[in-house]
């Protein structure tokens, strides 16, 4: 355990007492969360990113540690662990190195090679690698054995050759150079197998492709692996100028110290050398690195997900304001629901503005009923079919009616399906039906997206690249963390909170969370945070890792509205003593605040990290670290592919961030691709460092391919578009749509619509339906 310490303080270059107490508050049940924000003082204020990379690597090296002693009790029960070997299991750093070193001892099944060992034909192997001078021939003619089908001195020679083949390809410090060295040198090498060239088409960039391996990119080797599990492609190694992987053999040869002199046994040898790199080793090998790449690209796009879960949770809330959740269709209608500032339900309904039906008058009017009723500030719209009719019939009304102070704003629904489908969503719907659900959870994810999200798995929010292709425990594993950190960060205010949210404050689970919420529809609100301790199995170390994090407003003490845990009150008690002033007058008086001097306060039980924490929460209790609200607003007349033209500037939101770039909505239901090279005229290693799921951004459209549906954007608005094809070239040659953003058929056909549905409005006015 020590040296498993002294690796992580090491690897994150921190003191060793400090990495010495984080491990053991994790083993004592303390949260990620908890020890981040409130054992600053045990830890040297390590946060909660490299907490997450504490417990990560804790728990690989503890599995390391522990196939170590398995490995050794293994080879000490056959009787065949010598000092050296042991030295060697020990000082292995990586799972790999340690099963390389197994692989001599590991038990399997009869090989060739024990075969002839059986058959008595180890001397005459030892013999040939010890004295290369040896005829082959004349000594295999002295291990001839009927009795184990050693006819001939082919069959005796054969024998021998496996028994060196298994001893070269079992040397684990031959496997370690190998391995190094194919990793650095290798190019990795992708062809489409025969007669899948149709099926397989979406595959058709690396049909014949090849790259350095050690520079592949999680995206690409994930795209490849895919196309090799679906039998479009295969994927090989390819080391060398040919299929011979020479440099591969002579350093087999070399590390036996064999070179070849045209003495009696040396082709034999070489042979014996050659068999082993291609039978042996190669497949070893292609196997084991292929493995790791896999295993490097799932780490990236689990990383990729993880950091775009993120910022799509702490995306700006727009606050607790009435909002009126539409989710958009055709034939079936647009699904309304109201909720008020706290996100309860007041109305719900169906409206059939879009084609086929096209009740615009009767719609808006429904539609303006409840923004009236209910005092409505917000409309949110969900961005899937019919979106962009939704919207503009709502923007519309709007325009129609100035008086009224809402706004509407495009909603990523994505995973809100799942949710209303999902069992969560039954209980708490009982009444409702699954389409309105949808709706409620489009409003709910616009006043608060985090208290939203956490309702449906992390897995269906679709920010991620190639999810489905990575280890499923490990992606869960990950997206779980980052919600959590997500939430705590936040902070959650217990008496408004869904199960679904108090699950993911640190300490609770579902069953505690589920009690908590039944103890406050039985009892009535929390009124301060001691009192919390009466919710059943809520016991005292719960409470300890939770209640920093569960904030009561307008509750008996200022305090249980801020992140000040419990345990730090008699801090602030000492401020107050000493300034005779009240709690309340204390928080948010800034110039008082900063007058302190924290290392005042610092006693044994709370340091200077803490101390300064309470102090800077007092300025801005319960302060909120996500952005501002705001929201991108989409060129009318653009609501599909084949609206769009080269050169168009238009206004988005980015959905997804990659490896390779940034996925932005536009607004013509496919999102466009900003390539890593168009986000910026700097140098990007990491589109992250540009760009993040949620923000609005202009973008340029370089080019549209609109059969595959591919939109190729540039944030760098001096761009020079590309040509779409030669129709287009030709179109824009003639004129096309004479300067205008939208394509020409929408130009003559929009204002029709526009006067139609402006008259409809009109009609309905004065008829008095609206």
């Amino acid at each position: 355990m020590k040296q498993i310490l002294q690796t992580i303080a090491q690897e994150l270059n921190t003191p060793l007492r400090n990495v010495e107490a984080a491990v053991q508050l994790l083993d004592e049940g303390a949260t990620v969360p908890f020890i981040a924000r409130y054992r600053k003082e045990v830890t040297g204020g390590l946060d909660d990113t490299q907490m997450r990379d504490l417990e990560s690597r804790l728990g690989y090296l503890r599995e390391l540690e522990e196939r170590r002693d398995a490995i050794l009790g293994s080879i000490r029960e056959q009787e065949k662990l010598t000092p050296e070997l042991e030295q060697k299991i020990l000082s292995a750093d990586t799972k790999s190195r340690l099963e390389d070193l197994y692989l001599p001892y590991k038990p399997k099944r009869r090989t060739k090679g024990q075969i002839a060992i059986e058959a008595g034909l180890e001397p005459l192997a030892d013999a040939l690698l010890g004295n290369p001078e040896l005829d082959p021939e004349t000594e295999a003619t002295a291990f001839l054995n009927p009795e184990h089908k050693i006819e001939t001195a082919k069959d005796a020679l054969d024998g021998a050759k496996y028994i060196l083949m298994e001893r070269f390809a079992e040397d684990a410090d031959l496997i370690q150079k190998l391995r190094t060295f194919v990793w650095e040198e290798a190019r990795l090498t992708a062809s489409v197998v025969a007669g899948k060239e149709k099926e397989g088409e979406k595959f058709s960039d690396y049909f014949e492709h090849s790259e350095p391996l050690k520079n592949t990119p999680s995206h690409r080797a994930l795209a490849m692996f895919r196309g090799r599990n679906e039998g479009v492609l295969s994927l090989t190694l390819q080391i060398g100028d040919d299929a011979s992987a020479s440099p591969c053999e002579a350093m087999v040869a070399d590390h036996w110290k064999l070179s070849f002199s045209n003495r009696p046994a040396d082709k034999w040898l070489s042979e014996v050398v050659r068999w082993t790199w291609k039978i042996k080793l190669y497949i070893h090998l292609e196997t084991d690195l292929l493995g790791q790449l896999r295993e490097r690209a799932e780490a990236d796009a689990i990383q990729v997900f993880s950091s775009n879960l993120k910022d799509l949770l702490l995306a700006a809330p727009a606050g607790p304001r009435a909002t009126i959740g539409l989710d958009p269709g055709l034939r079936t209608g647009v699904k309304m629901a109201v909720i008020d500032a706290t996100g309860k339900v007041m109305d719900h309904g169906a409206i059939f503005p879009n084609p086929p039906q096209n009740k615009i008058a009767e719609a808006g009017a429904v539609l303006l009923k409840m923004i009236k009723t209910y005092n409505v500030e917000l409309i949110a719209i969900g961005n899937g079919t019919a979106s962009r009719e939704t919207d503009k019939f709502v923007g519309d009304l709007l325009s129609a009616y100035p008086d009224l102070k809402c706004t509407k704003v495009m909603v990523n629904e994505s995973g809100a399906s799942i949710y209303s489908a999902s069992e969560y969503a039954a209980k708490e719907f009982p009444d409702l039906d699954v389409t309105i659900r949808g709706a409620v959870s489009i409003a709910r994810r616009l006043q608060d997206p985090l208290a939203e999200l956490v309702k449906i798995e992390p897995k269906s929010i679709g920010v991620g690249q190639y999810q489905h292709d990575v280890s499923q425990t490990a992606l869960s594993r990950s997206l779980d963390a980052v919600v959590e950190d997500c939430v705590n960060a936040v902070g959650v205010d217990v008496n408004t909170a869904s199960p679904a949210l108090l699950t993911r404050v640190s300490g609770l689970n579902a069953s505690i969370a589920a009690n908590l919420v039944q103890y406050r529809d039985e009892n009535g609100m929390f009124k301060d945070r001691e009192s919390l301790k009466k919710v059943p199995r809520l016991g005292d170390k719960t409470f300890e890792q939770a209640a920093g994090f569960l904030r009561i407003m307008n509750g008996d003490n200022p305090l249980d509205s801020s992140a000040v845990h419990p345990e730090s009150y008699s801090v602030v008690d000492k401020i107050v003593q000493q300034c005779g002033r009240k709690v309340g007058a204390l928080i948010g008086d800034s110039t008082f605040l900063r007058g302190l001097k924290p290392e005042q306060y610092v006693d044994d039980k709370f340091g200077l990290p803490t101390i300064r924490d309470i102090i800077k929460e007092l300025d801005k209790p319960g302060r909120d670290p996500r952005p501002e609200f705001k929201t991108a607003s989409f060129m009318e007349g653009i609501e599909k592919v084949s609206d769009l033209r080269p050169d168009m500037i238009l206004e988005g939101s980015v959905t997804n961030v990659t490896n390779f770039g940034a996925f932005v909505d536009i607004g013509v239901h496919q999102d466009g691709l900003v390539h890593i090279s168009a986000l910026s005229h700097q140098f990007v290693k990491d589109p992250r460092d540009v760009v993040k799921a949620g923000d609005i951004v202009k973008v340029k459209v370089l080019d549209v391919d609109v059969n595959r549906k591919r939109i190729a954007l540039s944030m760098r608005l001096d761009d020079k578009a590309t040509p779409q094809d030669k129709a287009s070239r030709d179109n824009n040659r003639r004129g096309g749509n004479g300067g205008s953003n939208k394509p020409k058929q929408a130009r003559l056909q929009e204002p029709a619509a526009n006067n139609a549905l402006a008259a409809a409005f009109a009609n309905a006015k004065q008829g008095g339906r609206l």
